[in-house]
């Protein structure tokens, strides 16, 4: 049986992992379950999943976590912190890591999977976005294997040779389309954008996902971060890559080859279709996903984003052009500015308008021949920075 540690159990990838394993409990068993802050339901799984770690990365709510799990016989070591849940991602038991971790938060972890050599199933987009380079050589370094979760890299990721390891010239790819669903606002009127509440933000027309990435789907972060993600998983860059709107989610990527051919991966949107591919590779086996009716479906609509309607990918690209440090800025602006947003402190607008000029307030730098630690102080000053023009934008 392989060994499975969920970094962020809690959250909708971290739940609709737990599902996927639960069918298939003769192959996997459940080593360790992380959140940060919800104890209530990670109790829960503890008792449902029997896991031998559980990690609350705030002190009290480990604490609550406890107290809850007291009556319980063989109830799991509980640790705490960022050092619990690198610790739980290198356990020698553990074969595969789900990093699921939303934003920042999740890189040092991550990193600790990958120098232990395991599969890394990898949910955790931020931590290409801020630290590429230094999981990409930890994976080379230490032979673990990186498996994409987000529902288009995978898609990618299918429709690649079986023997793709690097450079999509190598394999005659042309480009890769990335589709993006166009959020819940892609009809709404630009001159109405400013009244978007978090609500109508959050209402995703064909996923179920947590609040920061809904709102990033309803800006089209979302899909910027995922063309700087393409960018390190497949040893491209942003010249071969395009963003397609198909507003069904049916078509989850696709993939053009020099010879004309495109090769596209379909199916339902349910994130347990990809988790479940990443678990049994190079094998395949049930996820729970029902099975595409093309004719319910009826028709596949496509069109170029609008980048005045969207203007936050059109700051990815930048950042991905520019390089260095610039996406480690991008990605922590952005995470203050979104929470400013659900907190009803700025408008959808200001979330663009924070990360442009968070992006203005740093000069370029490079990133050879740095550690991690540089990097996260990169991503603590650029996140005041963006906390002081959220200040500013409120008075």
């Amino acid at each position: 049986m392989k060994g499975v540690t969920i970094l962020g159990s809690t959250g909708s990838i971290g739940v609709s992992t737990l599902d996927v394993l639960t069918r298939h409990s003769g192959q996997f068993r459940v080593v360790a379950l992380t959140a940060n802050q919800d104890a209530a339901r990670l109790a829960e799984q503890c008792r449902l999943h029997h896991p031998d770690f559980a990690v609350m990365v705030d002190p009290e709510a480990a604490q609550r976590l406890r107290e809850q799990l007291a009556d319980m016989p063989q109830r799991p070591e509980i640790l705490t912190g960022v050092e619990g849940l690198e610790q739980v991602a290198a356990l020698p038991e553990t074969d595969y890591v789900m990093a699921a971790i939303v934003g920042a938060a999740g890189l040092r972890p991550t990193l600790a999977a990958a120098h232990a050599g395991k599969r890394v199933l990898l949910a955790n987009k931020e931590s290409l976005v801020v630290a590429g380079a230094l999981l990409m050589q930890a994976v080379a370094e230490s032979g673990a294997e990186l498996l994409p979760i987000d529902s288009e890299h995978n898609a990618i990721f299918q429709c690649l040779p079986p023997y793709f390891s690097a450079g999509l010239e190598s394999v005659g790819v042309e480009r890769i389309l990335l589709t993006a669903s166009g959020g819940p606002l892609l009809d709404w009127p630009l001159e109405r954008m400013a009244a978007v509440t978090p609500e109508q933000a959050c209402a995703h027309p064909t996923w179920a996902m947590g609040r920061k990435i809904s709102v990033d789907s309803a800006t089209m972060m979302n899909k910027g971060l995922e063309v700087i993600e393409a960018c390190w998983l497949f040893g491209t860059d942003t010249d071969h890559i395009e963003v397609v709107i198909h507003p069904q989610s049916v078509i989850h990527s696709l993939v053009q080859y020099q010879d004309g051919s495109v090769l596209a991966q379909l199916g339902n949107p349910d994130m347990r279709t990809p988790i479940a591919h990443a678990l049994a590779w190079p094998a395949r086996f049930e996820s729970g996903v029902a099975p595409l009716d093309l004719f319910s479906v009826g028709r596949l609509d496509f069109q170029a984003p609008d980048l005045k309607r969207f203007p936050c990918l059109a700051l990815a690209f930048q950042a991905a052009q520019h390089g260095g440090t610039a996406p480690a800025i991008l990605n922590a602006a952005n995470e203050i500015a979104v929470a400013a947003f659900l907190e009803r402190r700025i408008d959808l607008p200001g979330i663009a308008a924070i990360v442009g000029d968070t992006l203005d307030a740093f000069p370029d730098a490079s990133v050879e021949g740095q550690g991690v630690e540089f990097l996260l102080d990169v991503d603590q000053r650029a996140r005041d920075c963006a906390e002081r023009l959220v200040q500013r934008r409120m008075r």
